[in-house]
């Protein structure tokens, strides 16, 4: 394995950008690792940690870019050298001919676009809050997406932009969608009544997208940030967006979404529902309960389970989010398959609170459940114990995306784990999710889809089966084809379900031979 570096003096590039070529110089047959960043401190100070700089820090300023590559073919060097070059050098071109003009700035692009009122951040951490301060001082709502950002700042930004009016989304704000325009990772979801406030990117995604594939609409969908419902943030946003859509009057249906809150921020949040004057409906998952007798909001406990109450409060026909499973039979057969061959789950996940949903199904079976997440029941991960019971990761969280693409955007390193757990004579069930919709992956089952075969082959050799369960959150809209997904991963023996909940439940089933109740 040869490793290299190469810095472009002054060129920019946006991270949505750098993680696009990163991905693509990883699927070149000589590159085992790509990485593409701007040369801030922080950035090549990841670099020297993750072992992917090779020259040093001292020639690198913060306006070039840095590529860092793993070759695995020494002989080929120079060649990938060179088409890593030209490959910058054609984006640079492309960005150019699209538009006449890119502002570089904020006062750039506020002078290109006078009339905005909403500004997307997506920086390294270090330099995140100081531009979503600025945006608020313009006057504009912000979107932070970038992660990184301390909960001192967090508090100072929200602070700020409640004196201001205004909505401090973030930081890591995956997801959004905002009188109908989605932001960041979001699905193409029909318009409705039913308005959503979340603390979890990829379980707002999974609610409407039930919603969605049961015939219901999205008013709003507002992302607010993982912490906001911390008591040291105290729900800031929340409760804005709250008021927000009892103020909409697109809006008949609310929905809330989180992991469990801090007890505080819990009682001032329902004490805001009970003055809320229209149905709602709370999903905080794990969370014991709700301190609340109001008529007209309502518990539930898991993410499909509040697309369903939301659905039927809005008056959509069916009133339920329609989560079809596989045949009796065909789990049967796969319980069948597996025999006295090992049960241990291996599940890969690209969305934290899919997984964290996922765990909370798990725990408190006979096998030990451990996790990156933090959840009561749930063991941590230590060295040595990862081949122990049940092993559910998320592998979208900073741990495992340092100097990478998220796993939504990149399926690379999550394929290479599948074929991995296949080697564990004890694993005989992988649980995964397969996320669609803006800024994912343009055809992840087309990576996803060869990994599962050979961890098959894999299992197959050694005289075991392997059965992989995934959970497909999409719509019929989204730009990767939610048929063709499903059917490539049908197509290698996948059972595919629309629920997380229902995948969990499924792979549970499996794990102890009772997958034809599930």
């Amino acid at each position: 394995m040869t490793a290299t570096n190469l810095v472009l003096k002054n060129t920019y590039r946006d991270s949505v950008v750098l993680m696009r070529l990163s991905q693509q110089m990883e699927s070149w047959q000589e590159v085992d690792q790509a990485t593409a960043m701007m040369g801030t401190p922080s950035n090549v100070a990841l670099l020297e940690q993750a072992g992917l700089l090779t020259g040093g820090p001292q020639a690198i300023g913060p306006n070039d870019l840095v590529i860092a590559l793993q070759i695995s073919m020494p002989d080929s060097l120079e060649s990938v050298e060179n088409r890593a070059r030209e490959l910058f050098t054609a984006a640079a071109s492309a960005g150019d001919a699209k538009d006449e003009y890119r502002p570089r700035t904020l006062d750039g692009a506020l002078k290109a676009l006078p009339n905005a009122n909403l500004a997307v951040v997506s920086v390294p951490g270090q330099y995140a809050a100081y531009e979503a301060r600025k945006a608020l001082d313009r006057g504009l709502n912000v979107l932070l997406f970038s992660d990184n950002v301390s909960l001192d700042q967090e508090v100072e930004l929200k602070r700020r932009a409640i004196e201001r009016g205004l909505f401090m989304l973030g930081p890591d704000c995956g997801t959004a969608i905002i009188d109908g325009v989605p932001l960041g990772f979001a699905n193409v979801v029909p318009s409705g009544s039913i308005g959503l406030v979340s603390a979890s990117g990829t379980g707002l995604q999974q609610i409407t997208c039930l919603i969605g594939g049961a015939g219901g609409g999205v008013s709003q969908a507002l992302g607010v940030g993982g912490r906001d419902l911390e008591d040291g943030v105290g729900g800031a946003m929340m409760l804005k967006g709250l008021r927000a859509l009892d103020d909409d009057p697109g809006t008949a249906v609310v929905v809330l979404v989180s992991k469990p809150p801090g007890p505080a921020t819990a009682q001032k949040v329902f004490a805001a529902l009970e003055r809320c004057t229209k149905p709602s409906v709370v999903c905080f998952l794990g969370a014991e309960g709700g301190p609340s007798a109001a008529s007209n909001v309502f518990v539930e406990s898991t993410l499909e389970g509040a697309a369903s109450k939301a659905l039927a409060l809005a008056g959509v026909q069916g009133g339920r989010a329609i989560v079809p499973g596989p045949p009796a039979d065909q789990l049967e057969r796969l319980d069948a398959s597996l025999g006295e061959g090992g049960r241990r789950i291996r599940g890969f996940y690209s969305g934290g609170t899919l997984c964290y949903e996922a765990l909370l199904v798990l725990r408190g079976q006979t096998e030990e459940v451990r996790s990156n997440l933090r959840l009561a029941g749930v063991l941590p991960i230590e060295n040595g114990e990862e081949r122990a019971g049940h092993l559910l990761l998320d592998l979208g969280h900073e741990q495992f995306t340092v100097g990478r693409p998220h796993p939504m955007i990149d399926p690379g390193p999550r394929c290479k784990r599948l074929v991995q757990a296949a080697r564990d004579p004890d694993v005989g069930i992988l649980l995964l999710d397969v996320v669609l919709g803006y800024g994912a992956h343009p055809d992840p089952a087309s990576q996803l889809a060869p990994a599962i075969l050979e961890a098959q082959r894999m299992a197959s050799g050694d005289g075991r089966a392997l059965v992989c369960v995934v959970a497909l959150i999409g719509t019929v809209g989204d730009p990767q084809d939610l048929d063709k997904q499903r059917a490539a991963l049908a197509a290698v023996g996948a059972v595919v379900v629309p629920s997380n909940l229902k995948a969990a439940t499924i792979a549970a089933g499996l794990s102890h031979g009772t997958a034809s109740s599930s």
